[in-house]
């Protein structure tokens, strides 16, 4: 007998192979669909944060008095 494997062992094999290849795609497609809503929320609360580091800046340029905190 030789060691070389038959065309159904390698048919089989490949099968195998092809099937733990597009679990770890759909793995992968997972993992990158959570990280873009991450990097959405994330980019929208920057964008928010901007505004007010500016809207800020603008009134302490502008000489109107600040408004006191929300537990004044």
């Amino acid at each position: 007998m030789s060691d070389i494997p038959s065309d159904t062992d390698r048919i089989a094999r490949l099968e195998v192979r092809l099937t733990e290849q597009e679990a770890v795609i759909e793995d992968l497609n997972a993992a990158i669909t959570a990280q873009w809503g991450v990097i959405d929320r994330l980019t929208r609360q920057l964008a928010r944060v901007q505004e007010q580091v500016e809207e800020s800046a603008f009134r302490a340029t502008s000489g109107a008095p600040e408004p006191p905190p929300p537990h004044y």
